[in-house]
């Protein structure tokens, strides 16, 4: 379906946020993703759903190569052909009463629509924002504007506590129930060996169709191969099989 651009504004650093007006019905839990596509490009470019509401949608999403380089030239009124609604999503109705959001670099984007809906909830999450440096850091103001309590770690310790989210989470003395995570696969890895509560995370890969026919995300779980597009992005810590 078509979605038309509303405004395409550079964020900070490699990072962009692209709202468009469209059909979002079929949108139903955060942690979804859509799938672009653009112009010049073979195949379609999955991002996560940032938010958003009955009839826009909230995209950010880093440049990392031509198909995010076309999507920052785009301009108010171009319109893009999109998949919407795709994957399962977070669970909100988990049973948590203090979640704490753990994400790792542009992997933040679809805590933030999850922040909201746990809010709406009457859920307080607590959101710990992981990057490399300070230049790195973005959306940290997004999530201190909603209310929450908003801790950014840098590994080189540029910006607020020095390490992974890991450590911040320790060293901050945050008791949480259970965990949301979106970040690359080092830290997905590292959360579900170290986090003692349970949670559910967002996986990273690249993705051909975005419906679960092409079969090139698979990854192993507790339950067999699964297509990260079709039985996630979001799966519950217990069930990833990670081949070290």
């Amino acid at each position: 379906m078509k979605f038309k651009v509303i405004e395409n504004t550079h964020h900070k650093g490699a990072t962009w946020l692209m709202r468009l007006r469209g059909d979002t019905s079929s949108i139903k839990r955060p942690g979804q993703f859509v799938n672009l596509q653009i112009d010049g490009c073979f195949l379609r470019r999955p991002i996560s759903v940032c938010d958003w509401d009955d009839s826009t949608l909230l995209l950010a999403y880093d440049v990392v190569g031509k198909g995010t380089e076309v999507m920052s030239k785009a301009l108010p009124g171009q319109e893009f052909d999109i998949l919407s609604g795709l994957g399962n999503g977070f669970d909100i109705d988990a049973g948590t009463s203090h979640p704490v959001l753990l994400g790792g670099g542009i992997g933040v984007a679809p805590l933030y629509g999850l922040a909201k809906r746990l809010l709406d909830k009457n859920i307080q999450p607590t959101a710990i924002l992981g990057f490399n440096s300070a230049d790195r850091v973005v959306m940290d103001r997004m999530f201190s504007d909603l209310g929450i309590e908003t801790v950014v770690a840098t590994v080189d310790g540029s910006q607020g506590t020095r390490g992974f989210v890991t450590d911040a989470l320790r060293n901050t003395g945050i008791k949480a129930d259970y965990f949301y995570a979106c970040g690359p696969q080092p830290m997905m890895r590292a959360l579900c060996r170290d986090m003692a509560i349970p949670g559910e995370l967002s996986l990273e890969t690249r993705m051909a169709c975005g419906f679960g026919i092409c079969a090139c995300c698979a990854i192993h779980t507790s339950h067999g191969p699964a297509g990260v597009c079709k039985k996630g992005p979001v799966f519950k810590k217990e069930d990833i099989v990670w081949n070290d």
